[in-house]
């Protein structure tokens, strides 16, 4: 398994010590079959909120050269600086309010030249490893016989998002840094070469990414955040439309995190996950949007009982982020939470995954529910295929395309739904808060005061660095091998069930 490799693509749950082999029967990934031979490992870039460096330096060879994405031990504080033996470690500006670097990625370069990519849920600590389920997507990209002419014109591909990612969180002062005293030779130069030295065509799913800082215009807006979600879903093909010719979308959000949710932000969230852009959202007034009925989405967090419930009980329960308080507020969607199980076992999951799907109109005028249900689990559990992403993506080109005027053209193979999996969990820090009209959009993420900018025509705020992937689904059966949780999940019953809070 570790010297497996995987071009077109894959998406596995992670291996834990209670939950294999699997009740789903599902294959897994180890952090050492995700990395392979560390002896054939030239270098890394790697990315966690919460890292064990000790732990994770044990994966590779001293000599391995090693850029270490990490969250800021203060507030504020950004640079690069050397830890480890041939490491070094870069952290991105944060709010000194609040605000956190969440993005779990890794590029792997081997000596053979090939490079992996992986997108995941889990921190770099050994106990998410060992006990908790998280989700990872991971493909390998062959290098090129020789550097391709990169068309600056091209900004939205899944390398060039990579390139944008990668440069606000310092990894280029890193690179320069390792180049310039004892590792000249790494065979990653500088940023741009990700995508001039590799070929990436065989790369399906979209990156999304939120990343902290003010962005001004539509093509820089639509980089980050939900706003992102919104053109990677139009530019796929999956846009619902609106009107009455519109799809109906139901939207399950798993989540190790709750956030502060209000009506508005639900819906303005929901604009996005149809494809429809934050310049028709806007275009409502205020007050309307402030009191709207909640939106079809589905909240999965553990219940008290499923915690209580799990391998190790109240214990696992804190790698789990929840506030009692915000529960007892007086308009707060309880109606809308379920209850998160996963499908391989009585283990908690880390895991940060959406499943949305189209629903079959009864009716040209009907209206969806927040009490709609997804199709029923087809209790398929004979150890199912891993998933490999199929190709169900095009382009647009304009600026109407960009911003979300248009849909995307037919495809051969019509989609029923689409599945997000990384590190956002779905608060608003994660994916954002617009606001303002959208003749001029401007999106700005919360940063220490000396860096604020007054509001413009459109902000977005968001708080955080987040990271994850986008692809379609296709039928019922791949909605099921796709998910980490079990379908359709089991809605709270008020005045028994509450989402699991520390505290309590």
């Amino acid at each position: 398994m570790a010297d497996q490799l995987f071009w077109d693509g894959e998406l596995r749950p992670t291996a834990t010590l209670h939950s294999v082999p699997r009740q789903d029967g599902k294959p897994t990934f180890k952090l050492t079959e995700i990395l392979g031979p560390k002896s054939q490992i030239a270098f890394a870039i790697i990315s966690s909120f919460s890292t064990s460096i000790l732990w994770t330096y044990q994966f590779f060879e001293p000599r391995t050269p090693v850029i270490l994405v990490a969250q800021p031990d203060f507030p504020g504080q950004t640079g690069v600086k050397n830890t480890l033996p041939n490491w070094v470690m870069t952290v991105p500006l944060l709010s000194k309010e609040r605000g956190i670097q969440h993005m779990k990625f890794m590029l792997i370069f081997y000596e053979t030249g090939r490079l992996r990519v992986v997108i995941s849920t889990a921190n770099l600590v050994g106990q998410e490893w060992r006990e908790f389920e998280n989700a990872v997507w991971l493909q390998d990209i062959p290098p090129r016989p020789r550097p391709s002419f990169r068309d600056h014109t091209i900004a939205d591909d899944f390398p060039s998002i990579m390139q944008y990612v990668l440069r606000p969180v310092n990894v280029g002062h890193a690179l320069t840094n390792m180049l310039r005293h004892e590792h000249p030779n790494l065979p990653l130069k500088s940023i741009g070469d990700l995508c001039s030295k590799w070929d990436w065509s065989k790369v399906k799913v979209k990156l999304i990414p939120s990343i902290a800082g003010r962005h001004e215009g539509w093509p820089r807006v639509l980089q980050s955040g939900h706003p992102r979600l919104m053109k990677a879903l139009r530019d796929s093909g999956l846009r619902t439309g609106i009107g009455r010719a519109a799809k109906e979308l139901v939207i399950e959000c798993q989540s190790s995190s709750t956030g502060s949710y209000t009506t508005q932000w639900l819906n303005e969230f929901y604009y996005s996950a149809r494809g429809e852009s934050a310049e028709d959202w806007l275009c409502e007034a205020q007050e309307r949007r402030a009191n709207l009925p909640w939106p079809p989405i589905k909240i999965l967090f553990p219940s008290i009982r499923t915690v209580k419930e799990a391998v190790l009980g109240e214990l696992a329960g804190l790698v789990l982020s929840s506030r009692a308080n915000l529960w007892e507020r007086t308009r707060y969607p309880q109606e809308l939470f379920c209850d998160s199980n996963s499908t391989g076992g009585k283990v908690l999951m880390h895991s940060k995954m959406i499943i949305a799907t189209f629903l079959q109109r009864s009716t040209p005028s009907s209206v969806p529910s927040s009490s709609a249900t997804a199709s029923p689990n087809g209790n398929e559990k004979n150890n199912p295929e891993p998933i490999t992403i199929l190709d169900g993506e095009t382009e647009s080109k304009s600026m109407d395309d960009c911003a979300g005027v248009h849909s995307a053209p037919f495809s051969p193979k019509e989609p029923i739904g689409w599945a997000y999996v990384g590190s956002h969990n779905f608060t608003p820090s994660a994916w954002g808060r617009v606001s303002g009209s959208g003749s001029n959009p401007v999106l700005e993420v919360r940063l220490p005061v000396r860096y604020r900018v007054e509001h413009v025509t459109l902000v977005s705020q968001n708080v955080n660095y987040e990271l994850g992937i986008l692809f379609p689904l296709y039928n019922e059966q791949e909605v099921e091998k796709v998910s980490c949780f079990r379908r359709p999940p089991r809605k709270y019953v008020l005045g028994e069930d509450r989402p699991w809070a520390q505290e309590e």
